[in-house]
């Protein structure tokens, strides 16, 4: 499975926001990394803007770059505007939709309970993190004691963390539906998503 395994607090850093956990050192240190610290940064050029929008948004995923191009790519081939259907392609991921309703406390988390076999999409189950999940499809955690435990200890932890409107969950059965496909008001609005199109047209 592969997974970003290098250093989140510098990534954070590079960024200037939280795509990792938060920790002490990225609180103490919210300027970029470096040698020298913090100080004025030249003039960033437009493909270099792109280029960190880009991986602003790979990093939020936990995707790799070849995953990243090939869903980019399936969108690009669907009729519709392809950045809003680009991101509904990565919010509607088995392992987003996880970590959405609450039973997982990252992304990274996620998508090691869905490789786990800890999850069911309509009664089957399911251990791919990127299955894609359609409109009107049911997310159920296994009826099994490790997942269930696992699934009340995480939602626990992520009681306050908002659920997007398009997906109803039930925490007593620890199971989510699939209302609608997310609308551009319900997407990160923190993404230009218009620059990750222009620099994956280049």
């Amino acid at each position: 499975m592969a997974r970003y395994t290098g250093p989140t607090t510098r990534i954070n850093r590079r960024f200037g926001m939280a795509l990792f956990p938060a920790n002490k050192a990225f609180e103490r240190k919210t300027y970029p990394p470096g040698q020298h610290g913090p100080r004025l940064r030249r003039r960033q050029s437009d493909y270099s803007i792109a280029l960190n929008e880009k991986q602003k948004l790979r990093y939020t995923y936990g995707l790799t770059e070849k995953q990243f191009r090939l869903t980019f790519n399936r969108a690009k081939k669907q009729r519709g505007v392809t950045g809003e259907i680009f991101l509904q392609l990565l919010e509607t991921r088995l392992d987003n939709i996880v970590y959405q309703m609450g039973l997982a406390r990252t992304r990274q988390a996620a998508r090691q309970f869905v490789n786990h076999g800890h999850i069911l999409v309509n009664g089957q189950k399911v251990d791919i993190p990127s299955f894609g999940v359609s409109e009107g499809e049911v997310i159920t955690v296994r009826d099994k004691t490790s997942s269930r435990q696992l699934a009340t200890r995480n939602l626990e932890d992520s009681q306050y963390r908002a659920v997007p409107a398009w997906l109803s969950v039930n925490t007593d059965t620890m199971q989510g539906n699939v209302m609608r496909f997310p609308a551009t008001e319900d997407l990160d609005q923190s993404i230009n998503i218009q620059l990750i199109v222009e620099f994956y047209s280049r």
